[in-house]
């Protein structure tokens, strides 16, 4: 279904944007680095779907130093890739957030532990040292925490956190019992390190019932009231659905189009080709539109933070589907 939808609208906008119309400029903030993570994007930049939706699309990459709520706060982009809990506490903080679009229905986020370790279930993590992002990654885990009634401040009855850097070397140097890792990235790496799977430990936040959104699309507010813009975000996004559409049936493809884009070479083909594949089975069945339980699950998870929740109230006006409903009905 949209598929064909997809085709037909596309195809009309194509022939406006070869009529000689002028190009619309978008700016797209990632939430990390150029790899299979964000394929979809540079698969619709590559494939010419952007342009044929009469838009000049910039991609800016991400990174450790780089946070997409400060760069769309700043007028460096016009729509950024961000996770709902960053989104909505950053929202809380008075930087006026708005989901347009979640091309991402499920969570790749997991700890990783050691089976020596004796961790095998979260009632072993008391008294562990846990590696966690931070930069607005932590909240998640702090919201699991929280659930389980378990401190961050250290101590018999609490876990040890530790700042994990974007990469898994405290698990590998036994820095750390357990770290944050992705299906799509850093559990591999751990696995390309040399650790066997069987010698690994895993929780999936959506196995645990904490699982929050992660990979959406989000603007500033004030923005969505120029319906030229939403008409910008729609075709946005159309074109952007096309391109994770074609990634995930084409995914060897996709992440050689991923790497062609990646100016650090820092990436690998296999590891690359491997995380698009990933994140196929986390887009898997998305068409883009918000899933409005899945968000009050994820609000619900924020909210569940005993003495210290994520957010301090369920938000308002955090999320739209004008821009799908433009860009789908």
């Amino acid at each position: 279904m949209m598929k064909a939808r997809l085709t037909g609208l596309t195809a009309a906008f194509a022939l406006s944007a070869g009529a000689g119309y002028a190009m619309d400029d978008v700016t797209l903030q990632l939430k990390w680095v150029t790899q299979g993570q964000f394929a979809g994007y540079y698969v619709a930049l590559e494939n010419g779907y952007y342009e044929e939706e009469g838009l000049n699309v910039t991609i800016r990459p991400g990174g450790p130093d780089i946070a997409p709520p400060q760069v769309i706060a700043g007028g460096g982009a016009d729509v950024i890739v961000e996770w709902m809990p960053a989104a909505l506490a950053a929202r809380e903080q008075g930087l006026p957030l708005v989901n347009i679009a979640q091309p991402f229905v499920r969570s790749g986020m997991m700890l990783t532990c050691l089976a020596e370790s004796g961790v095998t279930g979260p009632e072993d993590f008391p008294g562990r040292t846990l590696g966690v992002w931070f930069f607005g990654n932590e909240y998640p885990f702090l919201s699991w925490m929280s659930t389980l009634g378990i401190p961050t401040e250290g101590g018999d009855d609490g876990v040890e956190v530790l700042r994990q850097g974007f990469n898994v070397d405290p698990l590998l140097q036994r820095q750390a019992d357990c770290i944050s890792t992705m299906t799509y990235n850093e559990y591999w790496q751990v696995i390309d390190a040399g650790i066997s799977e069987d010698q690994l430990i895993t929780f999936k936040y959506e196995d645990q019932g904490v699982a929050t959104l992660e990979d959406g699309l989000y603007v500033l507010e004030d923005r969505l009231e120029d319906p030229e813009f939403v008409d910008r975000m729609a075709r946005f996004v159309r074109a952007s659905m096309r391109g994770w559409e074609w990634s995930a049936e084409n995914p060897e493809e996709a992440a050689m189009i991923v790497l062609d884009n990646d100016e650090t070479g820092a990436q690998t083909e296999e590891h690359q080709i491997r995380m698009v594949s990933e994140v196929g089975l986390l887009t898997e069945g998305s068409n883009g539109v918000l899933d409005i339980e899945a968000y009050e699950r994820t609000v619900a998870t924020l909210l569940g933070g005993g003495s210290d929740p994520v957010i301090s109230a369920a938000p308002e006006g955090a999320w739209t589907h004008a821009v799908t409903d433009a860009a789908f009905d």
